[in-house]
């Protein structure tokens, strides 16, 4: 593949696709559960639904040709906030974010637009 090839591909490619997704997501909630000051947030949560769900929102996010069909960030968010959800916590799962793909090799341009992504979340994750 030549450097134009790749620049033509979008950040869910370029990340390495499902794969790449899939095995982020996974390691990315066994940081976000082993943390006491977020893991009461996942308390009664489904983990595998949670998981199924973070997956598919990523892929669209980072522009894989599929569908979502899941609730916008501040509703899904809106009963978290009431109890409690704020910036520390979301820098928190930020910092799981980040340390994951490090931990996974992800090339560090890779690291800063998905971050830039997520960073782009904030204020609709906590209702503002």
């Amino acid at each position: 593949m030549n450097a134009t090839q790749v620049q033509d591909q979008n950040l869910f490619e370029r990340l390495g696709g499902m794969a790449a997704i899939d095995a982020a997501v996974d390691t990315f909630y066994q940081k976000v559960l082993a943390d006491p000051a977020i893991n009461g947030f996942f308390a009664n949560v489904d983990m595998a639904k949670q998981r199924a769900k973070q997956k598919a929102f990523l892929a669209y996010a980072f522009g894989a040709p599929l569908p979502y069909s899941g609730k916008d960030l501040t509703d899904a968010h809106a009963h978290l906030v009431a109890g409690g959800l704020n910036d520390s916590h979301f820098d928190a799962v930020a910092g799981h974010l980040q340390a994951t793909l490090e931990e996974l090799g992800v090339a560090s341009d890779l690291i800063d637009e998905v971050m830039a992504i997520a960073g782009s979340t904030r204020d609709a994750v906590l209702g503002r």
